[in-house]
């Protein structure tokens, strides 16, 4: 009789051990999500292209990221009134963790120009440094796409520019 409650102590002891072992740790697997940068091979598009509700026409950029063995490629895509045609960008370089990155790109008739964000959400956005609408303090953030055949949303107005501080006040009929 002791033997059989012995043996179900001990049964009941190795029954909650295995649970406590096997149940996930909270706090430890978000963080690790939340760490997790770019896979090391594969393809990846963040895109935050919308079309403008007035115009009709399209809005953002699109970024496609190629991860190969021996290099990675970046095909950069914007807005001016309608799509550019794909710039193949040139230094590109990511960490090696897939947590930041940065390439360099020269659009026809511009200046070249260094892009540079950080992955975030466990891979699921890249925020660009920089500012949306002008505004050094809202980041500009291009989602992962996982839905290619999802339509383009409207784009969303940029907020009303914050008046800086020492600025001269215009007065009512100045100018």
């Amino acid at each position: 009789m002791k033997n059989q409650q012995r043996a179900l102590l001990a049964g009941a002891l190795l029954l909650a051990s295995c649970a406590v072992l096997a149940a996930p740790k909270a706090s430890g697997t978000r963080k690790a999500a939340d760490e997790r940068g770019l896979p090391r091979y594969g393809m990846l598009v963040f895109s935050d292209l919308c079309i403008n509700a007035d115009s009709g026409e399209f809005g953002g950029q699109r970024i496609t990221l190629q991860r190969f063995n021996e290099v990675d490629t970046v095909l950069y895509e914007y807005t001016a009134g309608g799509i550019s045609w794909p710039v193949v960008a040139s230094d590109v370089n990511i960490d090696p963790r897939g947590r930041q990155m940065y390439f360099t790109v020269q659009p026809p008739e511009e200046d070249e120009r260094t892009i540079s964000g950080k992955i975030v959400d466990g891979g699921k956005a890249l925020v660009l440094d920089g500012g949306y609408c002008g505004d050094a303090t809202l980041p500009m953030r291009l989602p992962l796409v996982t839905d290619f055949g999802r339509k383009a949303g409207v784009c969303r107005a940029c907020p009303p520019q914050k008046e800086q501080k020492n600025a001269p006040a215009v007065e009512n009929g100045g100018a």
